[in-house]
This record gives structure tokens, sequence and C-alpha cells, in this order.
């Protein structure tokens, strides 16, 4: 019997990126962080059972991140300890279906041209999904990427935002640079 248990809900459509072909993401999930994991392929709901407090953790992150839209490569990403995931909920700061359509939009971009770049800048992973914005990667950088995306959707300008990734990716290279 497994010490600890988790339940989570992912969307339906998500599912089958979950769960992989053949089994495979699920299986390898299971296989790297010994968690046995349990699918409900109607619901979308998923049961998590381990004995590591830390990997149901990390299991649970990442299955979250696989069903807000990332790849299940990027989403195993957050198995490494200086990784995070970040989630913005959209129903914070858009009130009527026509300004979550803007405020996505403006993370978005033209032909995802703003998101590309500030993932770029940031040197992070975004996915926009339903009704949030989700990201991952270094601590840091996700934390950086979360305070731009947030600042944009309340209205800053584009430009403004790519300087201050700019100013902090220039600031990161010199830390790195005298480590």
């Amino acid at each position: 019997m497994a010490d600890y248990s988790y339940e989570l809900k992912i969307p339906a459509s998500r599912v089958a990126v979950l769960i992989g072909k053949s089994g495979e993401t699920k299986k390898r999930l299971e296989h790297v962080t010994g968690m046995k994991i349990t699918i409900d392929s109607k619901e979308g709901d998923v049961f998590l059972y381990g004995d590591d407090a830390l990997a149901l953790y990390t299991v649970r992150e990442i299955i979250m991140a696989i069903g807000r839209g990332f790849n299940p490569e990027v989403a195993l990403q957050l198995l490494k300890p200086d990784f995070s995931f970040e989630q913005i909920s959209l129903a914070d700061f858009a009130n009527t279906k026509n300004h979550l359509v803007r405020v996505k939009g403006r993370v978005i971009g033209t032909n995802g041209k703003a998101r590309q770049l500030m993932e770029e800048l940031a040197d992070c992973r975004i996915s926009v999904f339903g009704k949030t914005i989700s990201i991952i990667g270094r601590i840091e950088d996700a934390d950086i990427c979360r305070r731009a995306i947030e600042k944009l959707i309340k209205g800053s300008q584009h430009s403004t935002i790519y300087r201050m990734l700019e100013r902090h990716r220039r600031d990161s290279k010199r830390r790195q640079a005298l480590v």
C-alpha cells in the first residue's frame, strides 16, 4: 500500500497525450518517479500513488503541465530540481469572454510572435491553454517570465516587457560568468 496518494483532473482532450502512444508517456513517468498512475480516460481524473512525497509532488506538476498544453518532453524537464511550473489563471485578469480572448491574444501575439520572443528572452516554455497561461523553466527564469506576462496582461506595452526580459537575460548571463 502506498503511503501517499493524490487525485487531480486534467482536460479530457489532454488524456491521450498523458497516456502517450501505447501508454509510453504514462509508463515512462511511472518508471522515472516510482509512482503508480491510474487514469480515468473518460473523466480526465488522474490518481497518483507512491511512497515518496517529493516524487508525488513532481509527478503532479508534470501531469498538470501536460494537462495545461505542454508536450510531455517539455513537462519532463520538471524532473530537474532547478525547474518549476508556474500557472497564471486568466480568470483573475479577464472578466468577460471578449476580454479573455484579448488577453490571450496579447500574450500570443500575431502568429505566435510575442509568445515565441518571450520564450527566447526568458529561456522558458509558455503554454496558453483554456483560461490559463503556464510556464516551465528554471525557477528564476519562470518567475521573471510570470511577472512579465502579468504586466503584459495588465496593459504594459510589448516593447517594455521585451526590454525587461532582455535586462534579466543580460544580468543572468553576467552572474553565470562570475560563477
